[in-house]
């Protein structure tokens, strides 16, 4: 009688092997930033994230084995164009800079149509990101551009950097001032003229005298050397700006492995926690070491910051009907983050719902 041929795995068993229920699988994911890594958003993409991700897929079994190459500096994509590098596939994952793609993501620049809000960076991250998991068309627009959101956080409070003293709303009549995106609505009817611009270009743009100054925060004046050229920094506190987060192409965050999938999610969510902490010690830090080396450092008096505020037309009101009139809840988002900035405990100098 024929003996049948033993099946391999019960060979490699008799013969005191076991064979992997799976072999591993490499993924090939490229990561993308417009921004280079001197700032603390890109530079915790690549030195936590990255590697946070690797070490607890090797911990999960080591059954992904994942290969990067990092593009940041705006070398595969550039700075605004992330979010449709990412959706087309020319990436796989990175920082998108809402505040440069207000036109895909709307809702999410919330915090810069209301200014003059708190400086507490992670308050400011919190609020919007459970806006996103609260309001369905508000987290929808990242699925909606082909991607998964994985985390994100807002911006250390902006200030003014400018090539002159600054100690009233008065002194911007008649000066250029760069504001990027929506943050030009914040010179509005100053007398100041706002000017295009973003952290790759503020310096130039200033020294070349293009604009006589900045609206921006210290993190990033730091990074870009603004206070070189414009070394008034005057602490008007705009307030923290919700700006951006990772996010990965959706149909590949789809075909991961679900515990896979959990690692980014999770990863994602430590990202915004950390980023807070760090950008805030950083700022604090950042501010100091520009006055070392020569910036003359002044706080806008509170009466005067209350004047700046209330000098600007209802820009928030007229976002959110705009949104409205697209078919967006720009009421509900508006309401959400001002009531979210109260129960906070914040007491914004201007209430932009208008309640």
């Amino acid at each position: 009688m024929k003996r049948r041929p033993l099946a391999l795995a019960a060979l490699l068993a008799a013969a005191g092997f076991t064979a992997p229920a799976h072999a591993q699988q490499t993924l090939r994911l490229t990561a993308v930033a417009g921004h280079p890594p001197v700032f603390l958003w890109v530079k915790l993409l690549d030195e936590f994230f990255i590697p946070e991700v690797d070490k607890r897929v090797a911990a999960a079994g080591g059954k992904v084995k994942i290969e990067w190459t990092r593009a940041f500096g705006g070398t595969l994509v550039k700075l605004g164009n992330e979010s449709k590098g990412i959706a087309d596939g020319i990436a796989d994952i990175g920082f998108v800079s809402t505040i440069f793609e207000a036109p895909r993501f709307p809702m999410q620049n919330v915090s810069y149509f209301a200014p003059f809000g708190t400086d507490d960076i992670a308050t400011v991250g919190n609020i919007v990101n459970d806006m996103q998991k609260n309001i369905p068309a508000m987290g929808q627009t990242w699925t909606k551009n082909g991607l998964v959101y994985l985390g994100g956080t807002a911006l250390d409070s902006y200030h003014i950097f400018t090539t002159f003293p600054l100690k009233s709303v008065d002194d911007l009549k008649g000066k250029k001032i760069t504001a990027p995106g929506p943050s030009a609505n914040w010179i509005r009817d100053t007398g100041a003229v706002a000017v295009a611009g973003n952290l790759n270009t503020y310096y130039e743009d200033i020294k070349s005298g293009v604009s006589n100054g900045v609206v921006t925060f210290a993190t990033g004046a730091w990074g870009a050397k603004v206070y070189e050229v414009a070394p008034y920094i005057t602490k008007v506190n705009f307030g923290a700006q919700y700006a951006g987060g990772i996010a990965m192409n959706k149909g590949r965050f789809d075909k991961l492995p679900k515990d896979v999938q959990k690692i980014f999610l999770e990863v994602g969510a430590e990202y915004s926690q950390r980023f807070a902490a760090a950008q805030s010690a950083a700022a604090a830090g950042l501010l100091k070491k520009m006055e070392e080396a020569g910036a003359k450092i002044s706080e806008l008096p509170p009466a005067e910051r209350k004047r700046w505020a209330d000098t600007l037309p209802p820009v928030a009101k007229t976002w959110a009907a705009d949104l409205q009139a697209k078919g967006m809840p720009g009421d509900q988002v508006l309401h959400g983050f001002m009531d979210g900035l109260k129960k906070a405990g914040v007491q914004p100098v201007r209430d932009w719902s208008g309640k």
